[in-house]
């Protein structure tokens, strides 16, 4: 469902880790009609869900005003969060469905934030299965990660 007042924005987003945890990047691709933006960034001891989530965060944060949004990512663990989960989560306190701490709650509520002033839609696809822009944002992501570790930053 468009609305014409406001602009129709793809994200593309992909999240890599050199380990599970260990050194991790993220990509992201904006589109709006023929503009696209690329973003990318990295964090030294951090897990392949927490990439995914930053990748899209970083996305959303870069949007100046309220859109509609098409997010489309490889990570079922950040569209069934968005489209079945944190509505329970929040509901039973942060809590997942055996009664502990939901992992990655800050992320999960910044991902929240972001995303509130939008119209959101949420869309799975196979990833590394030919699909250019989240081979691109995979790439982007390992790239982040190659430049971190030639940077001579301590891992």
């Amino acid at each position: 469902m468009q609305h014409e007042d406001k602009p129709f924005v793809e994200i593309y987003a992909d999240g890599a880790c050199s380990g599970n945890p260990g050194p991790g990047g993220f990509g992201a691709i904006l589109r709006s009609g023929h503009r696209a933006k690329e973003l990318s960034g990295c964090e030294a001891m951090t897990t392949n869900n927490r990439m995914e989530l930053m990748g899209i965060i970083t996305a959303l944060e870069a949007l100046k005003k309220p859109c509609q949004v098409r997010v489309t990512t490889d990570s079922t663990y950040v569209v069934k969060g968005m489209n079945e989960w944190i509505a329970s989560w929040i509901k039973k306190g942060w809590k997942n469905s055996q009664r502990k701490d939901v992992m990655n709650r800050d992320l999960w509520e910044q991902l929240l934030r972001a995303s509130e002033q939008h119209d959101m839609e949420w869309v799975w696809i196979k990833g590394h299965n030919g699909h250019a822009e989240n081979e691109r944002c995979d790439e982007l992501a390992r790239q982040s990660i190659a430049d971190l570790r030639s940077s001579g930053r301590r891992l």
